[in-house]
């Protein structure tokens, strides 16, 4: 199947939900129906629980970035906070109409805009945060979206940026698209080098900046949990052999094992791909 094989991105995500054997896949990217249901989930998620520790018991207005199907939008606003939720597509299933008929049936106050983050629509200093989940590596310019993110940013407000593919080298990019499960469906996707995140945010004036490595919150590792994912590395690590994956898996959760295990990780994961977070302030 060719990136091109579907005109849109409904319809690449029509064809993998009528397929039983990516059902997985589906329910990991908030992809099935009810919608509601789906959305609910993602709140209860180990995920959004480490986001909302990052929320900090802020409240105010938010800007939901690339929303999709407003997963983000509706925990944001479940949190108390005034959602616009930025969506170009404007599809029944994967954009802002989906997004419209949520906010409808869950009365939860959610706006949406149909425009993309390098041109928005807002004027300066009109939100308290600026939320994007998995969107930086879709922007056609990085640094225009992240002076824009600053730009309606209020003094001392918070941009969070989450699940953003991350590549060592350029030439690590064309390995990573051949294996992303969805880029051959519809194409889009993207990776870019960690300090080229890191300068665009700080170029864009925001201070500080934070990054979350791949290991380090559920932010970034679900749909594992912390416990799932000590089982999968040891599983990896026995080469799935009963009693060197038990003892493996006890080793991980010693206290303070984790701790080390995660930093030596952090050296040696190139993985081209790999989920990094960033949290800053406009200061």
């Amino acid at each position: 199947m060719s990136a091109d094989h579907f005109s849109t991105w409904e319809e690449a995500v029509c064809w993998l939900k009528q397929q039983a054997d990516q059902n997985q896949l589906v329910i990991d990217c908030y992809y099935d129906d009810p919608l509601i249901q789906a959305v609910e989930r993602y709140y209860r998620s180990e995920e959004w629980k480490a986001v909302r520790f990052e929320l900090n018991n802020s409240s105010g207005a938010a800007l939901d970035v690339g929303a999709g199907r407003g997963i983000a939008s509706y925990a944001l606003a479940r949190e108390g906070f005034a959602v616009t939720a930025l969506e170009p597509d404007s599809s029944n299933l994967v954009g802002s109409a989906a997004i419209r008929a949520l906010a409808t049936e869950s009365g939860l106050p959610i706006h949406v805009v149909e425009e993309f983050s390098e041109r928005l629509p807002f004027g300066d200093g009109e939100f308290d945060l600026v939320f994007a989940r998995a969107v930086l590596h879709h922007t056609q310019d990085l640094k225009a979206a992240c002076r824009e993110f600053f730009r309606v940013l209020k003094p001392g407000g918070q941009f969070i940026a989450i699940r953003e593919h991350v590549i060592t080298r350029q030439k690590d990019l064309p390995h990573f698209l051949e294996r992303h499960p969805l880029q051959k469906l519809y194409g889009g996707e993207n990776a870019f080098l960690l300090r080229q995140y890191a300068a665009a945010i700080k170029q864009a004036g925001f201070a500080p900046l934070r990054i979350i490595s791949p290991w380090d919150s559920p932010i970034n590792y679900a749909p594992h949990n912390l416990q799932s994912l000590q089982r999968d590395l040891s599983r990896r690590l026995s080469f799935n052999i009963p009693g060197i994956n038990r003892m493996i898996q006890t080793f991980l959760g010693l206290p303070g094992v984790w701790f080390l295990i995660k930093k030596m990780l952090e050296l040696i994961d190139n993985r081209p791909g790999r989920l990094y977070s960033f949290v800053a302030v406009k200061s």
